[in-house]
């Protein structure tokens, strides 16, 4: 929500009357001096939106704030321009409208479009988040990270690598959510209070790495590309089960971590609808994009979200770091989902990650059943995962 400052005013008083911690305020209004406030500036107040309303026989400036449980001065704050002493019955005026509950359902087929405007959504109520676009996919769709903290722990999660595994975008844009509201709100998320939270950890989400694959799995082909997809998927129309990228390469079979191996040992020696290592590591846009990443952000802890099993992999070759096996404790602890350390499997991400940094990594199974999971589970595993993601943060 966008407002004027008026003379005098401070951001602390902001933060009071408006009940928002004072550094998501500073946050929200990036490049502002603010030693040096002018009357008429603009800023932004996270956690809140600016809702129109119809005066009606009775109404004033108090009656209303008192009604909504909103201070008086963040009304008046609204409506500079307006004498509150001589309201007309049909005139048009602001409300703050404090955002206490998701804005949209994510229990649903979850598109690179719907993502897209998800996040500007996000943007707009809770403007001390920073988002960028970090590379395109091959078909030239942003594939965007999502920031937000203040602290020194760099903590990195994702989702989406393959493509038939979409439901792990929504989950974590919604995962994401719960966690932006709990700050705007002074809410605790079971009993852990997010404020320190965000003082303490730089996070990063990646939400959509195969923004190409998933709008196949859900759109399916683009006109340009229908025959030849339609060849690569052996003659079918239904493209539910791709897992890899529009050029048919498992983008998490990308990585130089024993890629020769994956290689050798994988089934499809051709560009195909899944276990396609590519023809050498890190041919795909995709993947160098989420490798270039991890080498400039140098990220502490990595959590790459796929389905299914209710399990997740936490080794490689023992590189591991030994913390490792505390935070694989604790994920098992609040989730129920089984830690596995060591499988015979080369050239995921985690797996690059792990030998390239000796920090931990963790492939999160979500679910079961066959993938495409339904959306039925979605709220089952959104719970299951909560305690994960709550963990990745504060231990």
């Amino acid at each position: 929500m966008k407002i004027n400052i008026r003379p005098g005013d401070t951001l602390w008083y902001y933060s009071r009357i408006f009940m928002i911690p004072l550094p998501l305020i500073i946050d929200s209004n990036p490049g502002l001096d603010f030693s040096n406030l002018k009357a008429g500036q603009e800023i932004q107040i996270p956690g809140f939106m600016s809702q129109s309303y119809t005066v009606k026989r009775g109404d004033s400036f108090w009656r209303l704030a008192t009604a909504r449980n909103i201070s008086l001065d963040a009304l008046l704050l609204l409506n500079q321009t307006i004498n509150p002493s001589s309201l007309q019955i049909g005139q048009t005026i602001f409300l703050p409208a404090r955002v206490i509950s998701p804005s949209r359902r994510r229990d649903v087929k979850y598109d690179s479009a719907l993502l897209m405007s998800d996040i500007q959504a996000l943007k707009n109520q809770f403007p001390f988040i920073q988002v960028r676009t970090i590379g395109r996919s091959v078909e030239g769709k942003p594939i965007q990270e999502i920031k937000l903290g203040k602290g020194t722990k760099k903590v990195h999660l994702n989702g989406s690598f393959h493509a038939n595994e979409w439901i792990t975008t929504p989950i974590l844009m919604a995962l994401l959510n719960t966690f932006l509201l709990s700050l705007t709100n002074s809410q605790s998320i079971r009993g852990i209070v997010t404020m320190p939270l965000y003082q303490s950890v730089d996070l990063s989400i990646v939400p959509m790495v195969n923004p190409d694959g998933v709008d196949l799995v859900l759109n399916g082909p683009p006109p340009g590309l229908r025959e030849e997809l339609i060849a690569m998927n052996k003659g079918s129309t239904d493209f539910s089960g791709w897992k890899a990228n529009i050029r048919g390469v498992d983008l998490n079979n990308q990585f130089p971590a024993n890629w020769e191996i994956e290689k050798e040992r994988k089934e499809p020696k051709s560009p195909a609808p899944r276990d396609y290592p590519g023809d050498a590591p890190l041919t795909e846009p995709e993947a160098n994009v989420m490798a270039a990443l991890a080498g400039s952000s140098q990220f502490d802890r990595l959590l790459a979200f796929h389905t299914q099993g209710k399990e997740f992999y936490w080794g490689y070759e023992g590189l591991e770091p030994p913390e490792s096996k505390v935070l694989a404790a604790e994920f098992e602890r609040v989730s129920g989902y089984k830690a596995i350390q060591f499988i015979d499997s080369h050239a995921g991400y985690k797996d690059w990650f792990i030998q390239d940094f000796r920090k931990p990594g963790f492939t999160i199974e979500l679910g079961y059943g066959v993938n495409p999971l339904p959306l039925s589970q979605f709220n089952e595993i959104y719970e299951e995962v909560l305690g994960i993601f709550l963990a990745s943060l504060y231990i």
